[in-house]
């Protein structure tokens, strides 16, 4: 390989054709339609289509429009508004991944260099990096040295030092970040073939389903189970009543019936129908909708918060999480190192220059600081040099006299030091710094805050800081100087002390993922004592029996082992990608909701393995790609939110099933009780279409705007296997249900009741009032469903969308039963029987006072 004259043109395409281009396999994603298909996967819309199907297929000669219309809109938006929002998220996202590929880079080709995009390289181009530069794809130092960012690659903030005349450190990975340095590099690997895209591959496997998916499938078989039931019991009541009782109970009679297949063929058919009906009436037509609704309503919520969701399950996932494996690096600390102090060789520490500045000592520091050093200020902030230099000018202004270098040392990790020598208007000095084990062995005195120079008789304290800092993940750099150019008789200045600083934000977000009861472990590259010392400040160690492994001891135990300890690992230290992805696979087999947080390619597996992820929009390709929800501003307080969000999308959920269930198993024991009792159609058809209206989209849009309350993070996290249906729901829906039952009934045949009520042609007046006590009962109900508390009214007005749409469904029922006439069956009421009327319906709201008064009693589980 000729490195001076790079790659020609032809043998640029024979290595693309023989090795392919620089760019990362991805997995197809989903067409619209593709994406709407699968949306008919939904438990909840598979019984939908399954009773549509029965009713095209068996009933077509009796056939009800209306109701099957409404199945079939109900099917259509829910699906329609899943998929738009999700086909909308996923086209964002994609431009967010195509920033990565208007990357370009330095390239020696024929003789000359010029950029070209990175997904142009091919293996054998020779690529010239320099300080900045994202390194594009995998080689070797071929001439040159750099100091490397690795941090996406194996999770620590320290720099990587390369050499070309080092083979066992020349190697340079794609998605690295140049410190600084020059270097030409020969590329050795491209595309899939690079470690990132080794990682990338990883991620083409399935991701687990959703804990929403797996309630719904339970939910819709439990439903299923209670649709057949009823369907059974109103076939037999109906069938009963026309055979036996409408015979008289005379068994010559029943036989006759039995006996005329013609007349026979009619009941069953007739029968059947009812069945279906009463299926169709069992089924929440609208909780597939209302689920869509609550997600995407909460998906554009959360993106004004700077997050991103890519998958619509995510959110709701994201508030069942029993256990967070978080990263380090740029999601619980900056990612960039910062001076947080200097100590001088009297003790004395300076948390700033301004602290240090009145001093005799501050001259001298100041000078080896800026000048022994190979990063430099400009009007854009600090370049070139460093992490570790970058952080040395950024505890110090840009203000300080001219001084000449004469010569510099750089630093070198084998010597671990770096040394300049200047000229200040004639004195010469060697400033110097570096590691404190090598300084202060070449140190016999020290300059003190007072200006003069003293013997180093308190150096053993010095160490005893040093050891001290170090505990607590602190990076310490010895600075020293003398008048000679030479590294002996060194005369100590102190020491600075050096962090990747915590942010502020996580360290509330810990607390509030702490607040709800959801275990957080720290995953990191960082040894042992750095990873505590990160833990411990931003809460996640909190008590003596929390657990910090390494990744040799992790990896020394059994599946059955780490499960035994997993409830008190706190921290992960030195680990290696396949250790976050092992323990996702755990705790999902122990029945945990994983959520995993990251930013680098090292974190990506893991990611995808999770029940969700959370990538940092800072982070590399990979780690969105695998993701499920984005961190726009890499905040982890933002993780918090979303576990709020998800956790107000789960109450809402359960809400309208409170809802819709209580209103069908009204609607059910109608049916069943209504051959018995001589109602057959309590409720026209057309009546039903807005009943239907009313339960399914109306209700879906009111509870789909559920605010997010502060107290739900102190509730403990669901279980993946938990039942979408508590004890406290099926209180709710059985009591309340059954009671609506009930005094529907009471209504239509208590002579009590319909003496209230004018006569009229076919108790036109009565069975008005009973279309407006049906509606308004449901009115009442959704006020005692929103809510656990007995005061109906908590929290009301921050649902506003919830106040306008019942207000609208009570306007519409107003208006349909005085204007509504022969199309709705009704006829005005008269002041007395409307009150009448809108009085037992408003009867639901105390009924449920002391039901909820009873169950606090008892100290049942209490709330949704």
């Amino acid at each position: 390989m000729n490195i001076k004259n790079g790659l020609s043109d032809s043998e640029v395409i024979n290595s693309r054709n023989k090795y392919g281009r620089n760019i990362i396999s991805k997995k197809k994603s989903d067409g619209f339609f593709k994406l709407l298909l699968s949306s008919f996967g939904d438990p909840i819309i598979r019984i939908l289509l399954i009773a549509l199907g029965i009713k095209l297929f068996f009933l077509f000669s009796n056939f009800d429009w209306y109701e099957t219309i409404g199945i079939v809109i109900a099917i259509l938006i829910a699906s329609l508004i899943s998929t738009v929002s999700e086909y909308g998220s996923e086209r964002a996202f994609f431009k967010l991944q195509d920033e990565a590929s208007k990357l370009k880079c330095r390239v020696r080709r024929n003789g000359r260099d010029f950029l070209v995009n990175i997904e142009d390289l091919v293996v054998g181009d020779v690529v010239l990096l320099s300080t900045g530069d994202k390194v594009p794809a995998d080689g070797i130092i071929v001439s040159g040295n750099l100091s490397v960012d690795e941090s996406s690659i194996n999770g620590e903030t320290s720099e990587v030092y390369k050499y070309s005349n080092d083979n066992e450190h020349n190697y340079v990975f794609k998605g690295t970040v140049v410190y600084s340095g020059d270097a030409v590099m020969l590329v050795k690997a491209v595309g899939d073939n690079t470690f990132y895209g080794e990682i990338a591959l990883e991620l083409q496997e399935n991701q687990p389903e959703s804990p929403l998916k797996l309630r719904l499938r339970d939910l819709a078989q439990s439903i299923s189970k209670l649709g057949y039931l009823g369907a059974i019991l109103v076939s037999f009541s109906y069938l009963f009543n026309v055979i036996v009782i409408d015979n008289h109970f005379v068994l010559s009679s029943i036989v006759s019936t039995l006996c005329n297949f013609r007349v026979m063929f009619g009941h069953i058919l007739y029968a059947l129908t009812l069945s279906v009906t009463v299926i169709v009436v069992a089924v929440p037509e609208g909780l597939p909708m209302m689920i869509t609704l609550v997600l995407s309503s909460n998906m554009k919520r959360m993106i004004k918060n700077n997050v991103m969701v890519r998958k619509m399950t995510g959110i709701e996932t994201a508030g069942n999480i029993n256990i967070l494996f978080t990263d380090k690096t740029g999601t619980l600390t900056y990612g960039k190192l910062e001076v947080i102090a200097f100590m001088s060789g009297s003790l004395r520490e300076y948390s700033s220059e301004s602290s240090l500045v009145d001093t005799k000592i501050y001259d001298k520091v100041k000078m080896c600081c800026l000048f022994n050093n190979s990063s430099s200020y400009s009007e854009s902030g600090i370049v070139g040099g460093n992490i570790t230099d970058r952080a040395i000018l950024g505890f110090f202004s840009n203000d300080f006299r001219d001084i000449s270098r004469i010569s510099c040392v750089p630093f070198d990790s084998k010597n671990k030091y770096s040394s300049t020598y200047v000229d200040d208007s004639g004195i010469k000095y060697n400033l110097v710094k570096g590691a404190p084990e090598v300084i202060l062995n070449k140190c016999s005195r020290y300059y003190s805050d007072m200006g003069d120079v003293r013997s180093f008789y308190n150096k053993n304290k010095v160490y005893d800081v040093i050891n001290l800092k170090a505990s607590k993940g602190i990076r310490i750099l010895a600075l020293a100087y003398n008048n000679i150019n030479s590294m002996d008789n060194l005369i100590f200045l102190g020491l600075l002390f050096i962090r990747d600083e915590v942010r502020n934000e996580a360290v509330e977000g810990i607390s509030l993922v702490n607040r709800a009861h959801i275990q957080t472990v720290m995953i990191t590259g960082d040894n042992r004592n750095t990873a505590l010392s990160i833990a411990s400040d931003v809460g996640i160690i909190n008590s003596s029996d929390d657990l910090v492994l390494t990744s040799d001891e992790f990896s020394s135990m059994s599946d059955d082992e780490v499960m035994s300890i997993l409830p008190r690992l706190k921290v992960l230290a030195r680990s290696l990608p396949r250790d976050k992805s092992r323990l996702v696979r755990i705790s999902q087999d122990m029945g945990l909701v994983v959520g995993m947080t990251g930013d680098g390619v090292n974190d990506a597996p893991a990611l995808k393995k999770a029940d969700v992820g959370f990538a940092m929009g800072s982070g590399t390709e990979v780690a969105r790609e695998a993701s499920d929800i984005i961190i726009l501003d890499d905040n982890f307080l933002s993780i918090s939110k979303a576990i709020l969000f998800g956790r107000t999308i789960f109450k809402s959920i359960r809400k309208f099933i409170i809802f819709q269930l209580t209103v069908n198993i009204c609607a059910v024991s109608l049916s069943i009780l209504g051959p018995f009792i001589g109602i057959e159609t309590p409720v026209t058809v057309i009546q039903m279409l807005w009943i239907n209206m009313v339960m399914d989209t109306l209700a879906g849009i009111a509870f789909s705007y559920e605010p997010p309350l502060d107290e739900y993070m102190d509730e403990r996290p669901k279980k993946r296997d938990e039942f979408i249906i508590n004890d406290y729901m099926k209180n709710e829906i059985i009591i309340t249900g059954f009671y609506s039952s009930l005094i529907c009934v009471l209504f239509l045949k208590l002579p009590i009741i319909s003496s209230v009520f004018r006569d009229g042609v076919n108790n036109e007046y009565l069975m008005s009032a009973f279309f407006g006590l049906f509606i308004f009962i449901g009115i009442f109900n959704s006020f005692n469903a929103r809510t656990c508390r007995i005061n109906i009214f908590a929290n009301i007005f921050r649902n506003k969308v919830f106040l306008c749409v019942i207000l609208f469904i009570a306007i519409v029922q107003i208006i349909l039963i005085y204007f509504g006439g022969n199309l709705f069956r009704t006829v005005g009421l008269n002041f007395k029987e409307f009150n009448f009327m809108m009085f037992i319906a408003m009867s639901v709201i105390p009924f449920d006072w002391v039901r909820k008064y009873m169950l606090k009693r008892k100290k049942l589980n209490y709330g949704v």
